[in-house]
């Protein structure tokens, strides 16, 4: 029998949508609309322009699925719309828009991301072919965890009492009680 590969990956492009800001504070709102999967090489090309709406092949990234990351794979599976995730960063010498980081497969590397505030993540939806191929690949690494009850030490902990203070010290009164003025 042979042993199956611990990862497996396949380009997909990403199409990223560019529309003016609805705020002064956001000039442009960049959404993901789209992914290719098995598609060419892509530098932020320009596939269509609707006035001010650009669309952008931004790139062109692996995704690649791990054998460790299966049970991930299978939540993203079980949501009403299995998505894959493009992570995005602001561009610093500004010779392309954005920074197109990573695409995962994986919901939890994805809010992962989202979490540090820095990266723009966009939920973009999978076809039904790239569905099926996570969905095979996460069938064949995914392994359930047994439930293994929790059994009790027979060790007492109720005999020790903690916070008493110093045993060897000589308590002048109760130390559980608020100490009070003394009036001289």
């Amino acid at each position: 029998m042979a042993k199956a590969a611990s990862q497996i990956e396949m380009p997909v492009g990403v199409i990223v949508r560019k529309t003016p800001g609805v705020t002064r504070w956001a000039k442009w709102c960049w959404r993901a609309v789209a992914a290719l999967p098995g598609a060419g090489p892509a530098d932020w090309q320009e596939l269509r322009r609707e006035g001010d709406a650009i669309e952008y092949h931004a790139a062109t990234l692996p995704l690649v699925l791990w054998a460790d990351e299966a049970e991930a794979y299978m939540v993203n599976l079980s949501d009403g719309q299995p998505s894959i995730y493009l992570v995005l960063r602001d561009e610093i010498n500004g010779e392309r828009p954005m920074d197109t980081v990573l695409i995962t497969a994986s919901p939890f590397e994805g809010q992962d991301y989202a979490d540090t505030g820095e990266e723009i993540v966009e939920k973009i939806p999978m076809s039904e072919g790239l569905i099926a191929w996570v969905r095979d690949f996460a069938l064949e690494h995914h392994r359930d965890e047994v439930f293994v009850k929790r059994r009790r030490d027979k060790k007492r902990t109720d005999l020790v009492e903690d916070g008493k203070g110093d045993a060897r010290i000589r308590q002048d009164s109760d130390v559980y009680r608020a100490p009070r003025r003394v009036v001289q």
